[in-house]
């Protein structure tokens, strides 16, 4: 979203006036070198400035790191590798460290499930993470919990640019491309392959330096504080696991082409059953059955393996093996009297706004001029509406509003939402005054 040029450097310096992180002439030579080449292109990194460091994986590997990050100096840039997709559980299969001082360490938790040895040493220092929401609850399984935290993906939403991933970031603003090809990868299989190390590396390898170019965008655009509140309400609930949904089968993929309670009760079942498995094998749902098998046997309910064996998902090998399992579950389904089949959850919070119209068209219009507000503020100060304010908020503050709508009361109702101040600064004037109905 931001119309400034890009902020290219060669590499940021550090904070204490060190030279770059990675002079040119430290950087390998690319693969057509002599040839003529774009000035301005972003140098390949493709290696650790201090090689890529083996996995630390004895206790005694790990006292040693613990003394090289307690003797560092500067924030700390973390990491964390899981195996989604491919595991059931969200842990952290490999986490990556770097500090000013103390150069790089990628730990294995697996033979290492507890550092807080390490937390204990860096806590008083900033830590600095890409995407911090997604990792902080896995670190903090390994006894790692933030008490400072710099967010280099939400600083730049904040600063308004359009392509916040960390490879598109240290393009545009350290001079340097990164691959992100082992991002997806079953970072749970053991030996990690060398390549897979070195990714795991680099992705720390320039995050304090990320962090240092988009602090000072930050700074120029008056925005340091919206940043600080941001990061200090992740270090509060950003290590908290996810909510756990009272009926998690309701989101499986395609299941609002499921017609009937009987059949929602077939999809329930063989969910339940698939993630009995998932648990045990600690696999991801998807890989012991897919989403759409589900939904194909709940149309369907084939009565033998034969017919089920012929649905769209179960032909795999694995899959046929639990063919039993599938058509006992099909079988529970079946047997439940009526009573006991799915009814329509209660809906939570306002309906859809699609809804609203014909429902209350005094709501829909309280929305549709809250919305304006936001859009409007949000593109004024350059970021996105969604990191502003949330849409649940506004939906929820326009659906009920305050008894009596005025700027003390609306503040209070945000509040409540988890909006921070700096959000509730720039939106309440307007929004106080979208929320009154117009005298007609």
């Amino acid at each position: 979203m931001t119309d400034e040029p890009p902020l290219r450097r060669r590499a940021a310096e550090s904070r204490t006036g060190e030279a770059p992180a990675h002079p040119t002439s430290a950087l390998p030579e690319p693969a057509d070198a002599g040839t003529e080449t774009d000035p301005g292109a972003a140098v390949p990194l493709t290696a650790p400035r201090d090689g890529t460091p083996a996995p630390v994986a004895t206790p005694a590997e790990l006292d040693e790191v613990v003394a090289r990050f307690a003797a560092g100096t500067g924030p700390v840039a973390l990491d964390a590798e899981r195996a989604s997709g491919y595991r059931y559980s969200q842990r952290a299969y490999l986490v990556q460290l770097r500090r000013g001082g103390a150069g790089t360490a990628l730990i294995d938790p697996l033979p290492l499930p507890d550092l807080s040895a390490l937390d204990a040493v860096i806590a008083e220092t900033e830590w600095v993470l890409h995407a911090a929401s997604q990792d902080l609850a896995c670190l903090a399984e390994v006894g790692l919990r933030p008490r400072r935290l710099f967010d280099t993906e939400l600083a730049a939403r904040l600063a308004g640019f359009e392509r916040v991933g960390l490879a598109a970031l240290t393009e545009q603003l350290l001079g340097f491309s990164l691959e992100k090809h082992h991002s997806a990868a079953d970072w749970s299989s053991r030996p990690l392959p060398e390549s897979w190390l070195t990714y795991a590396a680099l992705d720390v390898e320039l995050l304090v330096d990320l962090r240092d170019a988009l602090d000072e965008e930050l700074q120029r655009q008056g925005k340091s504080g919206w940043a600080a509140e941001e990061f200090d309400a992740l270090v509060r609930g950003g290590a908290r696991p996810p909510r756990v949904r009272a009926e998690p089968w309701r989101r499986t993929s395609g299941i609002h082409r499921v017609r009937g309670a009987r059949a929602q009760a077939r999809v329930r079942s063989l969910w339940y059953a698939r993630d009995q498995i998932a648990v045990r094998r600690d696999a991801a749902p998807g890989r012991v059955l897919p989403d759409s098998a589900i939904v194909a046997a709940a149309e369907l309910d084939p009565k033998d393996e034969k017919t089920l064996l012929t649905l769209p998902g179960f032909g795999g090998r694995s899959v046929r093996r639990l063919a039993r399992t599938w058509l006992a579950a099909l079988d529970d389904a079946r047997r439940l009297p009526d009573d006991a089949l799915p009814v329509s959850p209660a809906v939570e919070g306002p309906p859809p706004p699609h809804r609203w119209a014909e429902r209350d068209p005094v709501a829909a219009g309280r929305l549709a001029r809250a919305r304006e507000v936001v859009i409007g503020t949000a593109g004024a100060h350059r970021l996105p509406a969604e990191n502003l304010i949330s849409p649940d908020s506004i939906r929820r503050l326009a659906w009920q509003p305050p008894a009596e709508i005025t700027d003390e009361t609306v503040a209070e109702t945000l509040r409540g939402f988890g909006a921070r101040e700096w959000q509730i600064g720039l939106l309440l004037s307007a929004l106080t005054e979208a929320l009154r109905t117009p005298q007609q």
